[in-house]
């Protein structure tokens, strides 16, 4: 891998590293979130700075340029946040609808106890 191309690769993945930590430590990320971002940054450090393993990665893959393998890992990465967040949206539906008919229950029940009141008052 060329200098150029590797001291880009690693200023890349330290930047996403100290970026994520920074969104954590100024809560625009949670921690739940960002393990994911972690991983992808140290990956990407790792292969920078141990190309041969990004070499033999590709030949056990099959793939002629570890530049198609990194496209690879993107596109999994890509998908695999995707079905994180699906599992995390499907969470929040349910609880939305959960507290949604709650609500509407003690709405009734307190609706109810301020006939009682008037009635009884009258």
């Amino acid at each position: 891998m060329p200098l150029r191309q590797k001291a880009l690769a690693i200023l890349l993945s330290v930047g996403l590293i100290i970026l994520i930590f920074e969104l954590v430590r100024r809560r625009k990320l949670r921690e739940e979130y960002s393990w994911l971002w972690m991983l992808t940054g140290a990956v990407v450090f790792v292969l920078a700075i141990w190309h041969n393993l990004l070499l033999s990665i590709s030949r056990l893959l099959g793939i002629a340029l570890p530049s198609s393998t990194i496209f690879l890992f993107g596109g999994f990465f890509l998908i695999l946040i995707n079905l994180y967040f699906s599992v995390k949206i499907s969470t929040l539906v349910s609880q939305v609808k959960e507290l949604t008919q709650k609500q509407a229950i003690l709405e009734s029940h307190i609706n109810e106890q301020h006939r009682n009141y008037k009635e009884k008052q009258s």
